[in-house]
């Protein structure tokens, strides 16, 4: 079968750090991300079955990973060599097409009991990561037993697998993994009824997270700082009720809030701010500005995956701000919007109507082949400026689908 694997390979890591540090996504040409031929991954236990991708999206995480920028926090919790891709839709031995939700959880690793946090549906909090029948890996396209998305095949545990209606579209249907991240990271950020919430970033995540706000947050005024035209003219259909260019982020939050600025001839942060701030990017200077424009006692919820950074954190300890992470998915609890209470419902349930009720599968802007994974890649990883969001590789030719 055609794999895209990436192996442990320090000189050609250390490669790919010094390419992607010069062009963003350049990372894969010298870097230790090669297409190869290799045998089919294994089932490694009952309840385990084979997915034969359709389509397998490119995200801010497997960017990190190709070029070299990702934090070695994860290196424990991964295991190589691993084919990465987990935004997947795909199609079983007996022909069903199914969305693969990729954490992997206790369920996947045959561990019973659950650890606590398995038993309560917040999968992203497994405290059994590196345990259990496969090897160590947070997700699927992370572990070297469980293959990825990013290849002609790749095998995945019944628990993980939610099954797409036939009137939806493979487009749509790719665009399900990276909403439930921001399904999540909406319900996460808690913002009150008739509150402010600011958006950094508009990449596909943060796009995502205005529509997911736009839903789960209805009666909130939306905020979205986006730099390039067609981010604007998405954040703005998606939901935002004001969008604003990246330079203008502090002036839009103070008009919004009706803050004072502070600073010596420039606005260096607010008075006031937003109810919430939600970090898309996950860089130093994006933090900075979220802690900037958040309210004394506000929250800024972090979704972009950040890496090492070095951030001045007095005004968090001296406005008494609150800095959450949101990642990945599980079962989250629903506000009732009449004031009952909340329900209880799994993430991808819930993106899954998003999805379709939003139209996001339109963000899908360009498919690629695995044979030309580095125009892939580049593609992504220059989205914004060159007016796409989501880009996917395209496994759907029945030639190499069928190459086993």
């Amino acid at each position: 079968m055609k794999a895209l694997r990436f192996s442990r390979n320090l000189p050609r890591y250390a490669a790919a750090r010094l390419a992607g540090s010069v062009v963003s996504g350049r990372g894969a040409g010298p870097g230790p991300l090669d297409l190869v031929d290799v045998d089919p991954p294994e089932l490694p236990g009952p309840g385990w079955v084979r997915v034969r991708p359709r389509l397998a999206g490119i995200c801010g995480s497997d960017l990190a990973t190709v070029d070299g920028r990702s934090s070695r926090y994860f290196e424990p919790i991964v295991s190589f060599p691993f084919v990465p891709g987990h935004e997947v839709v795909g199609d079983l031995d007996d022909g069903r097409r199914v969305v693969v939700e990729p954490v992997l959880g206790c369920a996947t690793r045959g561990i019973d009991p659950p650890c606590e946090w398995c038993a309560r549906g917040d999968l992203g909090n497994c405290e059994h990561i590196t345990l259990g029948r496969i090897e160590p890996g947070l997700q699927t396209g992370f572990c070297c037993d469980t293959g990825g998305g990013w290849s002609t095949l790749m095998v995945a545990h019944e628990s993980q697998l939610h099954p797409v209606p036939d009137d939806m579209e493979d487009e749509a249907a790719v665009m399900v993994e990276p909403t439930a991240c921001a399904v999540h990271a909406a319900l996460r950020a808690g913002v009150p009824a008739g509150g402010t919430v600011a958006v950094l970033g508009a990449g596909t995540l943060g796009l995502l997270t205005v529509a997911a706000l736009r839903r789960f947050a209805p009666s909130a005024t939306i905020l979205a700082s986006a730099r390039y035209p067609e981010q604007r003219n998405l954040a703005a259909l998606l939901g935002a009720d004001v969008v604003v260019e990246p330079t203008e982020w502090l002036r839009g939050v103070r008009r919004l809030t009706g803050s004072f600025a502070v600073g010596d001839g420039a606005i260096d942060r607010l008075t006031g701010g937003a109810d919430v701030v939600i970090d898309c990017v996950g860089s130093a200077e994006s933090l900075a500005d979220a802690m900037a424009a958040v309210r004394p006692k506000g929250r800024v919820v972090v979704v972009g995956m950040p890496g090492p950074v070095t951030v001045d954190l007095t005004g968090l300890w001296h406005r008494e701000i609150e800095l959450v992470g949101a990642y990945a998915y599980g079962t989250e609890e629903v506000p009732d919007p009449d004031g009952g209470a909340p329900r209880r419902a799994r993430t991808f349930d819930l993106a899954f109507e998003l999805v379709r009720s939003a139209d996001l599968g339109r963000l899908v802007s360009a498919t690629y082949p695995l044979s030309r994974y580095r125009d892939a890649i580049e593609h992504a990883a220059a989205a914004g400026p060159r007016g796409a969001v989501k880009v996917a590789f395209d496994l759907r030719d029945e030639k190499e689908r069928h190459r086993l």
